[in-house]
């Protein structure tokens, strides 16, 4: 699986900006999509993922009611919208797929490693 992240840039605080990632190469396609962010001298974090199977959605606290993530199944992308932008959201977003939406579920436990990533976008936001 091949993914093309794209739509960084730069905001002032409270705007918004749309990440895009469009998946290729798979047929049957991965369990888990899904968004992470890491910035300066922090460990890369999820911020927002998809199960493919069952359209469900999770976010972490930090982003629950600013972000949203949606598909478009025919492009084969999954898209962040990004609204009311903080400084603190400055980082480099990543696109990542994994065959189990578990284990992306987990990423947080450090046991566990994306079976696919993206190149980063960098996403900076001034206050």
């Amino acid at each position: 699986v091949q993914l093309q992240a794209s739509g960084g840039g730069s905001v002032q605080a409270g705007g918004s900006l749309r990440l895009s990632c469009a998946a290729s190469g798979s047929s049957s396609g991965p369990d888990g999509i899904g968004w992470f962010r890491q910035a300066p001298g922090n460990e890369r974090e999820r911020v927002a993922c998809f199960n493919t199977g069952n359209g469900r959605t999770y976010y972490s606290d930090s982003v629950k009611g600013r972000f949203t993530l949606s598909s478009d199944n025919a492009k084969n992308t999954v898209y962040l919208q990004m609204n009311n932008l903080k400084p603190e959201d400055t980082a480099v977003y990543y696109c990542a797929a994994d065959r189990t939406i578990a284990t992306m579920l987990r990423y947080h436990t450090g046991l566990y490693d994306m079976d696919y990533w993206g190149k980063g976008t960098q996403v900076t936001v001034s206050s």
